[in-house]
């Protein structure tokens, strides 16, 4: 079988903050920015992938959530506990440090894991954990 994941959803809720970040600090290329104020949808991916995109969505806008839901989703984006992805590069060290000077919140350094992977960690502007594995 091929598959592949051509698209993940992620929550946002600052589409500024989301695309200075992702845009700017990550490098990635806007492929869509549709709405306005707080019902806006922003697809980002890697240059040169257009087959990979993140979906930078509004939060808890299905219209068949109920107001304590919706309440419940807002709190644990809050946290950072809602959502995660995780993304690799061959040169780890280099999108750490762009993403350390852009004002991102680290999570982790570079490290050398125990399970055989070097990574780190990063918080969005939502909250939303960014893991970032070095490819070999």
């Amino acid at each position: 079988m091929d598959i592949t994941i051509h698209w993940t959803f992620l929550p946002q809720i600052d589409p500024e903050a989301s695309l200075a970040f992702y845009r700017d600090a990550l490098g990635f290329e806007v492929r869509n920015n549709i709405g306005s104020g707080a019902a806006r949808w922003i697809t980002v991916g890697p240059v040169g992938q257009p087959d990979m995109s993140i979906v930078l969505e509004p939060p808890a806008m299905d219209p068949g959530l109920t107001d304590e839901e919706r309440a419940t989703i807002r709190e644990l984006i809050a946290k950072g506990s809602y959502a995660r992805i995780t993304l690799a590069s061959s040169d780890l060290d280099n999108v750490f440090a762009r993403l350390k000077a852009s004002g991102a919140e680290i999570v982790q350094e570079p490290t050398d894991q125990p399970y055989g992977v070097r990574d780190c960690a990063f918080r969005d502007p939502a909250g939303n954990l960014v893991r970032i594995n070095e490819r070999s």
